[in-house]
């Protein structure tokens, strides 16, 4: 029986795995060119026929910016991510093809070319790796991705544009029907668990970017951009944690009410969510009222909120839209704070009873223990993942030290900020601490700082690093062992 429950919690935890992956190689992709989006959204929303300050002949930038630029730019990141410069390059040729064979914007069509079109030019390059006489590779090289970039240009011309443009034609068609018959709401149902998964950036822009970006260009606006990135739903939870909360995640949802609702990192709220699961119904609750909102307004933003803060949102609604999206933030916050403090007020006796003080980190701690694991930096380094064992042995020097989440740019950089200030107050000297992206891992790192939910991703990027894993970037005392840690490796060193 025991045998048979550990498999399908492997199983379990392998597939979440597997989906994040792919989520995260999806938002990967988009990511890196969100300015490029803004910068679309702001020319659209200025200087369209229906914008803020109409201008015929600069809105001439408008079309091609969103049928060339933008798909081109996902193409070219999917194919550097696969296999470099010459997977941006090939991938970037290969999308023309479905670009000119499709009379819609390409972003499906290009999230999926284009690291194709790498991976198969990885696999041409593997055949003759090593047996190119001197002098001809660069030759061989140049002539093998052209005559490869033409053949996949034709073929996505011939045989992708049309099955994309068809995909995209039914996606369109569901929307459709879920916004007629008043049914969009019901959206949040998969949407609130996925964003709490750490799948947000691929349900936004993997999902509703190319739908909404699609709409945009035919109307003006769309409320696609809304579902997942309305701050409201994070925002209730993180007032009813505030008012209603135990211990830690009461005193610390107030500071991370700032950086969800202003900041735009949505990331911050996940944890309080996943501390007390049943807390997804009030973000459920939430993002349906912010949704309804919108249908009943018909508002909607121009481009992605990308962050997802106040300030990106509104920047980017549509010039008759801000009652509806103001009062969707408003009314979403609402309901998923009633719902959450019901919630928390009818669990507090128990929880307290039960030690469950709210704490964020004591959690996480608590449920290791239950399992056999250390939660100890210092204690624990040791089976912190392949080949962390290794490296904490053979005690040697940590100066690189990477914090990697979905996307590397929220909340791994808020965290990498954290650790920066602490390593500066200790007098460490020589350490350095960035935020990456997971995808963007090349084993170089010493240590690196996930979230708990991605580390197992993070160690197939890195295998021979060291791995600690937080359930909380902001607030987690495993920051001051890892000081601890990098002291001691200091004082070796100054021995040797």
């Amino acid at each position: 029986m025991t045998t048979t429950s550990t498999g399908t919690e492997n199983k379990s935890g392998g597939a979440r795995v597997h989906v994040q992956r792919f989520g995260t190689f999806l938002s990967g992709m988009i990511m890196p060119n969100i300015a490029a989006f803004i910068a679309w959204g702001l020319i659209t929303a200025f200087f369209i026929p229906t914008g803020w300050t109409p201008n015929e002949t600069v809105a001439k930038m408008v079309g091609p910016m969103i049928v060339y630029l933008l798909p081109l730019l996902i193409a070219n990141t999917g194919g550097r991510m696969v296999y470099g410069i010459r997977g941006g390059v090939i991938a970037t040729i290969a999308t023309m093809g479905v670009i000119v064979g499709s009379e819609i914007p390409m972003f499906i069509g290009a999230m999926l070319v284009g690291p194709l079109s790498a991976y198969l030019l990885k696999k041409l390059d593997s055949l003759w790796a090593g047996k190119i006489k001197p002098g001809f590779e660069m030759l061989v090289d140049n002539f093998s991705a052209g005559i490869l970039g033409g053949i996949l240009a034709l073929g996505a011309f011939f045989g992708i544009a049309p099955v994309v443009t068809a995909f995209s034609s039914v996606l369109e068609t569901g929307v459709n029907w879920l916004v007629s018959n008043n049914l969009l709401p019901l959206a949040s149902i998969l949407v609130e668990p996925g964003k709490v998964l750490f799948l947000n950036n691929a349900i936004n822009h993997g999902v509703f970017t190319p739908i909404g970006v699609q709409q945009v260009s035919e109307s003006g606006k769309s409320l696609l951009f809304l579902i997942e990135a309305n701050p409201g739903p994070g925002l209730g939870i993180l007032l009813a944690y505030s008012f209603f909360g135990l211990g830690l995640a009461r005193a610390s949802a107030p500071g991370a009410i700032i950086i969800h609702f202003l900041g735009g990192i949505h990331e911050i709220y996940f944890p309080y969510v996943l501390m007390k699961p049943i807390l997804i119904l009030a973000a459920i609750g939430g993002g349906m009222t912010g949704v309804a909102t919108n249908v009943a307004f018909q508002t909607g933003l121009r481009a992605p909120a990308s962050p997802g803060s106040i300030f990106a949102v509104l920047i980017q609604t549509a010039s008759d839209s801000y009652v509806g999206v103001i009062l969707s933030v408003i009314l979403s916050a609402t309901v998923s704070f009633l719902i959450a403090a019901v919630i928390l007020r009818s669990s507090r006796k128990r929880d307290i009873a039960n030690g469950l003080d709210g704490d964020l980190t004591g959690a996480v701690a608590k449920t290791e223990a239950m399992k056999g694991k250390s939660s100890s930096v210092l204690g624990g380094l040791a089976g912190a993942g392949a080949g962390a064992g290794t490296a904490a042995a053979d005690n040697r020097p940590l100066k690189n030290i990477v914090f990697a989440c979905d996307a590397g740019m929220g909340s791994s950089a808020m965290g990498a900020s954290v650790l920066r200030n602490k390593i500066k107050k200790a007098g460490l000297e020589g350490i350095t601490v960035v935020n990456q992206a997971i995808a963007n891992l090349d084993g170089t790192a010493d240590l690196v700082i996930t979230h708990q939910d991605l580390t197992a991703r993070a160690k197939a990027k890195s295998p021979d690093s060291i791995f600690v894993s937080v359930d909380n970037f902001m607030n987690s005392p495993k920051y001051d062992e890892v000081v601890t840690l990098l002291q001691s490796r200091a004082a070796e060193e100054a021995t040797r």
